[in-house]
């Protein structure tokens, strides 16, 4: 199972090198966009409106808009320095509390803790009292440059981080607009649906449930497939020498533009008349 972090993560004066491992995948299907004439992949590049070109890479950095068309430009450099500082940081669980507490929205992304070398007493010492407590922890990491609030608790004889927004990201839901106050409602007309509830009510078995619409497009495509309904997209074409050479001269001519306004003109002296006998 890949490790996407490493570190430690600490309770009191107790410290576990852990590993994290991604508890769930995203399963699916990519869909890529073809152009419809030629059927060849759409690409999309990046590209400066105002010099009106690609740019690379290399050209481009990071800002935060702080007021409409204003930046605060942040070099790359302090961006990195300050990751590292704050992933440097053991973490660490800064309270207990119990699940229940902690409404489900919430909940992000689950990940499993594996124990680093070295660490398999230490973890197999917070599983124990996480279970013998009934309770879950609170804590604080840096996952791809975020920093995120995270819970840890047991799952299956494994610990579990699981990260949970912080308080300002879940929106205020008194702004859900539409959203009815109180409605008289008859006591037949509630007994109903109490009736009805109790009678769907079942043990939560996640093995039933299944993405029917994700296996119906998969049969599509096999089908497809099958009857050779497929398509391949041509080979870009190659440009010649006759063009690679347009392109050469077109990019000196644009260098040696801003070169010579920069120079200036040399002046030549005056041509001598040659006498006559």
């Amino acid at each position: 199972m890949h490790t996407m972090w490493k570190g430690t993560i600490s309770f009191g004066l107790v410290n576990i090198p852990i590993k994290l491992h991604a508890a769930t995948e995203n399963k699916d299907i990519k869909l890529r966009q073809l152009h419809q004439e030629c059927k060849s992949p759409i690409e999309y590049k990046k590209r400066c409106p105002v010099c009106d070109r690609e740019v690379d890479h290399e050209e481009i950095v990071k800002a935060y808009e702080y007021a409409k068309n204003k930046f605060v430009v942040l070099d790359e450099e302090d961006l990195q320095a300050l990751k590292k500082e704050q992933e440097d940081k053991a973490v660490e669980i800064m309270d207990f509390v119990k699940l229940e507490e902690i409404d489900p929205i919430y909940f992000e992304r689950s990940y499993f803790m594996s124990p680093n070398e070295g660490g398999s007493k230490a973890y197999g010492l917070l599983r124990k009292a996480l279970e013998d407590t009934g309770k879950i922890g609170i804590a604080k990491i840096i996952i791809r440059s975020k920093e995120q609030l995270a819970v840890v608790r047991v799952y299956q004889n494994t610990l579990l981080m699981e990260t949970i927004h912080f308080p300002d990201e879940v929106r205020n839901v008194q702004e859900v607009p539409n959203v009815p106050e109180d409605i008289q409602l008859s006591k037949k007309e509630l007994s109903t649906a109490v009736t009805l509830i109790d009678q769907l009510t079942a043990q939560f078995e996640p093995e039933k449930y299944k993405d029917d619409y994700r296996t119906a497009l998969l049969d599509l495509i096999d089908a497809k497939r099958n009857n050779e309904e497929v398509t391949t997209a041509k080979d870009r074409p190659k440009p010649d020498n006759v063009t690679d050479l347009m392109e050469a001269l077109e990019k000196s001519l644009e260098k040696t533009k801003g070169a010579k306004k920069k120079t200036t003109k040399r002046k030549t002296a005056p041509k001598t008349k040659k006498k006559t006998s």
